[in-house]
C-alpha cells in the first residue's frame, strides 16, 4: 500500500511541477516528467526556473514578430536576424 501512496504523491507533485513550468513559459510534458521522477526537487526547480516570457528579445524588421534572443531566423517570415549591440 505504501508504494501506491508514493505513486499518487509523485503524480500530483509532477502535475504541480508541470503547471508551474507551463505558467513560466516552458514545456508542460518535460516538467511533468521531471516532477514525477524527482517529486519535491522537481517542484523546487520549477519554482526557481527563469521566466521564459521575461527573456530579452527584439522585433523582426520585416514582419514585426517578437523574437527571443536565441532565435536566428524569424519563424513567421524567414528573415535572417542579425543581433546588434547598439
Amino acid at each position: 500500500m505504501s508504494g501506491g501512496f508514493f505513486l499518487v504523491l509523485a503524480l500530483f507533485l509532477g502535475l504541480a511541477t508541470a503547471i508551474v513550468g507551463k505558467i513560466k513559459g516552458s514545456s508542460f510534458f518535460i516538467w511533468l516528467l521531471v516532477g514525477s521522477c524527482l517529486p519535491l526537487v522537481g517542484l523546487i526547480a520549477a519554482i526557481l526556473f527563469r521566466w521564459e516570457r521575461r527573456e530579452p528579445g527584439m522585433v523582426c524588421p520585416r514582419c514585426g514578430a517578437r523574437l527571443r534572443i536565441s532565435d536566428q531566423v524569424c519563424m513567421r517570415c524567414g528573415e535572417d536576424i542579425v543581433w546588434s549591440s547598439e
